[in-house]
């Protein structure tokens, strides 16, 4: 099994940034792509970023590119996400993800097999 630990939320103003993180354990070496994602209330859960564990291939949503920027550390375990220029928009709970291989539809979070507890991010204005 494969345990997410989310850290790093909290209140930040507009144009703010913040550092999430993800420390992954347990069987690590199952883990192929790291993503993560986020819910507003009310609203669906919706893809942030991803990467993939060795290559360090990333992926973004559109509406965070630019500003965010998703990482690894292979060493810690851990995965994150930094976010810059942040907006009352992106205020929502943040989740981890593990998936065991690559998929095509890695913004689709039903691939995913593992999840943290998630971690709120609040952006005032």
């Amino acid at each position: 099994q494969v345990q997410l630990v989310e850290s790093g939320g909290g209140l930040v103003q507009a144009g703010g940034s913040l550092r999430l993180s993800c420390a992954a354990s347990g069987r690590t070496f199952s883990i192929y792509t790291m993503a993560w994602f986020r819910q507003a209330p009310g609203k669906e859960r919706e893809f942030v970023a991803a990467i993939t564990w060795s290559g360090g291939n990333t992926y973004y949503a559109d509406s965070v590119k630019g500003r965010f920027t998703i990482s690894r550390d292979n060493a810690k375990n851990t995965v994150y996400l930094q976010m810059s220029s942040l907006k009352p928009e992106d205020t929502a709970v943040y989740y981890c993800a593990g998936d065991k291989a690559f998929s095509g539809s890695y913004y689709r979070s039903y691939v995913y097999d593992y999840w943290g507890q998630g971690t709120q991010v609040t952006v005032s204005s």
